[in-house]
């Protein structure tokens, strides 16, 4: 088996020795101490834990969005933190797909624009992303809404969208940080089972946060943030 391989059917992220630490005046808070995690291709895996414990933290140094103080994340082998600024953002366009509480469409454009960014962002067709973007815009029950802008959708279709633009690129990994924190218990549920049915049918890795513990126990694996380490 070739390297390559053992890395598509094996580990996705690794995370080994994660620290992280903020200065408050003269009190320094320790977020992470020490953390390790590994997530498997097409794992479902949920992270709970008290609010402040640094869920959200973690998630950002997971998809290189922030560094931690001690410690290295590897994604597909890669060493995030090794990369530079340019080559960890193409890493993160091409691997990864994130979905937060708020949707973060952008409000200029229409729904099918957002959905078809990272496509554009890393240089595909206009016509390819277009299609592509549709395609899974209609797989989240948004296809006829494609040219209506976030404040044209309700809160339910914002976050569909949101979910279809961390899929489009087909990424091996999407980090979700509480991506029904903001929606009512109904389309909490619809926006949750699509994240879980996306997940079985691409088979991208999902990390998600989330305070729900009904939610969280049906992934496939649970941890607990306490104290700056996962158990």
């Amino acid at each position: 088996m070739t390297e390559v391989q053992d890395i598509a059917g094996g580990t996705v992220l690794s995370a080994r020795g994660v620290e992280r630490r903020f200065q408050e005046g003269s009190t320094r808070l320790e977020v992470l101490r020490g953390l390790n995690l590994e997530v498997r291709a097409g794992e479902r895996l949920g992270i709970i834990g008290v609010s402040g414990s640094g869920k959200t933290t973690l998630l950002q140094i997971l998809g290189g969005l922030d560094r931690p103080d001690a410690g290295h994340v590897e994604i597909d082998g890669r060493d995030l933190h090794a990369l530079t600024e340019h080559e960890r953002s193409t890493l993160r366009n091409r691997t990864m797909g994130f979905v937060y509480q708020f949707h973060h469409l952008l409000a200029e454009f229409s729904a099918l624009e957002n959905v078809a960014m990272p496509l554009l962002v890393r240089r595909d067709g206009a016509a390819a992303a277009a299609a592509q973007a549709t395609a899974l815009l209609e797989r989240v029950g948004l296809g006829a809404r494609l040219r209506h802008r976030p404040h044209q959708l309700s809160g339910g279709e914002r976050q569909r969208a949101a979910v279809a633009r961390a899929l489009v690129s087909s990424p091996r990994l999407v980090l979700a940080d509480e991506p029904t924190g903001n929606l009512d218990g109904h389309n909490a549920e619809q926006v949750f089972a699509l994240l879980l049915e996306l997940n079985r049918e691409l088979g991208t890795s999902l990390v998600v946060v989330t305070h729900d513990t009904r939610l969280a126990a049906r992934m496939d694996r649970v941890l607990e943030l306490h104290n700056g380490i996962l158990r």
